[in-house]
């Protein structure tokens, strides 16, 4: 079902609702054009899956193209996205040169000249706007930590995030100041009304559990992400096991494999060689499967859901467990902090703070009271600020200042 923009008031209420209609009154008939590097498997995607139909709703014509390319041009800007995040990485000419090629080969048959604005999502298909003589304001939407880029990475793509009208971020910290580009702070949001963020019967989280092999017969922990290097999904393990070692309790790890990230596998199979005892055991159960169901389930039923990432653009799936009353322990990095205030809708601790993780997760296993008070406030901050509502309202706001 299509949702329109009145499905939201009795979660936001009827002052946003007029408001983002108010605002929308110099921008009837126009039109965007969102481009990004997958339709599936990423917070990025989810968006779009819910922003577009309310653009088009309150009187945008709004569209949502995908590059198309090859398994090697997205193995190069894996790459890329983690050089953006401060890796090093080798950067050649041939994989300059695949990733130039692409973005043309795209540009000749994109189809968005007649469009009244361009938004570009992440550096999959940055260096597009240089196969255009530009028509309209060019946006480019990044999505990932640009706290400490490789300065290589950053010197080759500068030039093409220079040629946008406007970069929209997740973080203050994320501006350049060698890049002398106007800026917008735009937050990433959810949809409460998806299958993955509406309200779910416990009877039915249970079941879906068990379809999955999740047992409830302890405290479950839950970690939901890709496999991904950032993610640190083997940290989460060394975490479980200390928690484990007090109290007896199981871990999932759910991550989806997405067309745009070559590396997931690799990373799948270290969890799956390190936590090899465990699986066997059933106490780390990992799961790959697609299912919204199955991550609202997780994030409902779980005691305590776990982000411990080492790089964070925003962090989705933070937002996700704080708006179902769920406890979160994650790290003080990237775009987390925005979301959970330490100690009153969460708890924040350094990447590698092991003990901190460990010590936390155990005085919310212990303190139900505690984890409830938590839970509930961490549902209130998403409400105000994080919710496809207020995205929505965001980038209309910001269209109507390029007008």
């Amino acid at each position: 079902m299509v949702r329109r923009l009145e499905d939201y008031r009795q979660i936001v209420g009827d002052e946003v609702v007029s408001r983002i209609l108010r605002k929308m009154r110099q921008l009837y008939g126009k039109s965007v054009q969102h481009i990004n590097s997958t339709f599936q498997g990423g917070g990025v995607a989810e968006m779009l899956w819910s922003l577009i139909p309310l653009k088009n709703d309150v009187g945008l014509r709004a569209d949502w193209r995908i590059i198309h390319a090859s398994p090697a041009f997205f193995e190069v800007t894996k790459s890329f996205h983690n050089g953006l995040q401060g890796e090093e990485i080798k950067l050649s000419e041939d994989r300059k040169s695949l990733y130039l090629a692409t973005n043309e080969e795209f540009s000749r048959f994109a189809h968005i000249d007649d469009r009244d604005f361009i938004v570009v999502h992440d550096p999959q298909p940055l260096a597009m706007v240089s196969n255009y003589r530009k028509k309209q304001p060019w946006i480019w939407r990044c999505h990932i930590d640009l706290s400490h880029p490789n300065p290589m990475l950053w010197n080759f793509l500068k030039p093409f995030i220079l040629r946008y009208d406007v970069v929209i971020v997740s973080h203050e910290r994320y501006k350049k100041e060698d890049l002398p580009v106007e800026y917008r702070i735009i937050h990433p949001a959810i949809d409460p009304l998806t299958p993955k963020n509406s309200p779910l019967p416990k009877d039915e989280s249970r079941t879906i559990l068990e379809r999955y092999g999740v047992r409830l017969d302890k405290p479950l922990l839950v970690q939901i992400s890709r496999f991904d290097k950032w993610k640190d999904p083997l940290g989460v393990l060394e975490v479980y096991k200390r928690v484990r070692s007090e109290e007896d309790c199981r871990l999932v790890l759910c991550g989806s494999m997405a067309p745009d990230d070559p590396e997931g596998l690799q990373i799948y199979n270290e969890v799956l060689e390190n936590a090899k005892d465990l699986i066997e055991k059933g106490d780390v159960v990992t799961i790959t499967a697609q299912d919204d169901l199955l991550v609202n389930a997780l994030q409902s039923l779980a005691d305590v859901v776990i982000q411990k990432s080492t790089r964070e653009g925003f962090g989705l799936t933070v937002t996700e467990a704080l708006w179902k009353g769920t406890p979160v322990v994650a790290s003080n990095v990237g775009g987390i902090p925005l979301q959970i205030d330490d100690g009153i809708n969460g708890f924040l601790h350094e990447p590698k703070d092991y003990d901190g993780f460990a010590d936390t997760i155990l005085k919310l296993l212990r303190d139900r009271k505690l984890a409830e008070k938590v839970g509930r406030a961490g549902r209130e901050k998403v409400r105000e600020k994080f919710l496809i509502t207020r995205l929505l309202e965001d980038y209309i706001t910001l269209l109507n200042e390029l007008s």
